[in-house]
């Protein structure tokens, strides 16, 4: 039986560890699977709940981190390669940009057969300046090299990353859509509306209004609390903002509430009725999915956009920004896909389906049946079987 090492970035929550999760359940029995992966860093949520629910028994890897740590990094290398001293996998998988780095470089000096990366996401505009941009093209594509295929998550970002930005030839890279047992977003949806709206104070003739992601830079999310403010003081309609995520920019994104006039609250210590409604991490998403009318993406850079699939998945009309490869991953009759410059086009749609409850009960029936085809995670299990085959041929 072929043995993998599966070497994610570290255990937080979000679409690679449950993409993750999936390939180190399902790929057996025809493949052992040995998954590692950093800690997460202070101000995201776990994602090991998702492994214990699988039965799954994944390593930490307390030097892996996600910022660069040079001593750190050091010893996480030396520790991958001890791993695969003990384990002596037939494939090392790497998932994300330091997982790959540390990964691939301990797989090809132990001189593993196969070695694959998948780019889940890239930083290669909108997170670093020109110079630092390049310093990480330059050592993806030295890390290219070191690696039997290459694996992206969307045509669009194949294109990236094979034409944009050449960081790996077409022959070597593969798409491979991400995963999901998306059963739960439209399971008992009534039950799990009245059970978010009643926690976070909203009545049934207020239209919710979800976003979901870190709040980070490249989420963009003061692009989102611009729309609120602009759909609040042009609609007729009572709106409610909720903002699922956490993260370092948290307090300036309440200052920007201050600016613009927003009155809200971050419901784990201030539980009260507001506009805008900061939850924190909530693990199970389905929940608030269940109870929003409109989802909303606003960044600037994203790889499969995870919160936008789930979305479908639940029947939600969707307002996004049009970046990375959400083009491949929403259907453009559940979506209002938005040119990431057009501030004002952006505003604009929002309010349409602020305005038009037909139109936007409509747009909620395309997605589903859309994503289920295409992001399935028995669709990504088949996919990456095939794929470790071929490369165990050669």
């Amino acid at each position: 039986m072929p043995r993998v090492l599966r070497i994610i970035n570290r255990f937080n929550l979000g679409g690679p560890a449950y993409n993750v999760a999936y390939l180190t359940k399902y790929l057996a029995p025809e493949y052992e699977t040995l998954l590692i992966g950093g800690e997460k860093e202070p101000d995201e949520d776990s994602s090991l709940f998702i492994f214990n629910e699988m039965g799954l028994e994944p390593l930490v890897i307390e030097e892996m981190s996600r910022s660069v740590n040079f001593l750190q990094d050091i010893k996480a290398y030396y520790r991958i390669k001890k791993i695969i001293k003990e384990f002596k996998p037939d494939i090392v998988h790497t998932h994300a940009a330091k997982a790959g780095a540390l990964g691939r470089l301990a797989a090809h000096s132990c001189g593993v057969p196969v070695v694959i990366h998948t780019f889940h996401g890239h930083v290669f505009h909108s997170y670093f300046g020109k110079f630092k941009t390049n310093v990480y093209k330059n050592i993806e594509r030295f890390l290219t090299r070191k690696s039997s295929a290459i694996i992206a998550i969307s045509e669009r970002q194949k294109q990236e990353l094979c034409v944009e930005h050449k960081i790996a030839p077409l022959q070597k890279t593969t798409v491979v859509p991400l995963g999901f047992d998306l059963s739960k977003f439209s399971d008992n949806q009534p039950e799990k509306r009245k059970t978010f709206r009643e926690k976070y104070q909203i009545e049934d003739d207020e239209i919710c209004i979800v976003i979901i992601g870190r709040l980070a830079p490249v989420k963009n999310h003061p692009l989102f609390l611009k729309a609120i403010q602009f759909v609040k003081s042009n609609s007729t309609k009572k709106i409610r903002a909720v903002v699922v995520g956490d993260g370092n920019l948290r307090n300036d994104l309440m200052k920007l509430c201050d600016e613009l006039n927003l009155d809200y609250c971050y419901y784990p210590s201030e539980p009260k009725k507001a506009t805008v409604i900061f939850t924190s991490w909530i693990q199970d998403v389905s929940y608030p999915l269940a109870g929003s009318d409109i989802v909303c993406l606003t960044s600037f850079n994203e790889g499969t956009p995870v919160s936008l699939i789930e979305a479908q998945a639940a029947s939600k009309a969707i307002v996004t920004t049009k970046v990375g490869g959400i083009e491949n991953s929403v259907n453009n009759e559940a979506a209002f896909l938005v040119d990431i410059a057009d501030e004002t086009g952006f505003f604009e749609k929002l309010l349409l389906l602020c305005s038009d409850e037909r139109l936007r009960e409509k747009m909620a029936l395309n997605g589903k049946d859309f994503v289920f085809k295409q992001f399935h995670y028995t669709r990504l299990v088949a996919d990456v079987k095939r794929l470790y085959a071929s490369l165990l041929k050669h």
